[in-house]
């Protein structure tokens, strides 16, 4: 049809959908035990969502179920590549993916505290760090009161591994 026969108000954009936390090409999809239960729950409350959108006006319909869509097929594929590592079968002696680690910056002495989990699950504010971080590979592998470079934008921290629970 040409473009001459369509009115301005049927155009209806595509609604732009955020990505998830982004997972380099190649690494697999390591998930905590809690991580993957907020995929789940976050999957079923999308559904719900869905199921009880409220919205009349058809446009507006569309629109939002084509984002609740689009977030749930999202989140299905991360799920599906999901490969589920429980903290309790690491090693407890060095530092590994689900672990709680303690650390202290030798130079200013700042002590941190962090799980390193999953790239969905990782959350700052919660003391969560991705496992893909730069500062969890510096430190993978590493046990309590051994000391890690740490490259960041040229400086060269040394921290010390304090604690290592799970």
């Amino acid at each position: 049809m040409s473009r001459g026969f369509v009115k301005e108000d049927d155009q209806e954009e595509a609604p732009i959908i955020p990505p998830r936390a982004a997972l380099p090409n190649g690494v697999t999809n390591y998930v905590t035990p809690n991580g993957l239960q907020e995929l789940k729950t976050e999957l079923k409350q999308l559904a719900e969502e869905q199921a009880n959108l409220g919205i009349k006006d058809d446009q507006e319909r569309r629109r939002a179920i084509a984002v609740i869509t689009a977030k749930m097929n999202q989140l299905k594929e991360r799920l599906a590549s999901a490969r589920l590592l429980d903290p309790k079968d690491q090693p407890k002696d060095e530092v590994r993916f689900g672990a709680t680690v303690k650390l202290k910056n030798k130079t200013s002495n700042l002590v941190q505290e962090f799980q390193i989990v999953g790239v969905d699950e990782a959350n700052i504010k919660k003391q969560k760090i991705a496992f893909v971080a730069p500062l969890v590979s510096a430190i993978i592998g590493a046990k309590v009161n051994e000391n890690v470079s740490f490259n960041l934008g040229g400086e060269v921290r040394e921290l010390e591994i304090l604690s290592i629970t799970y």
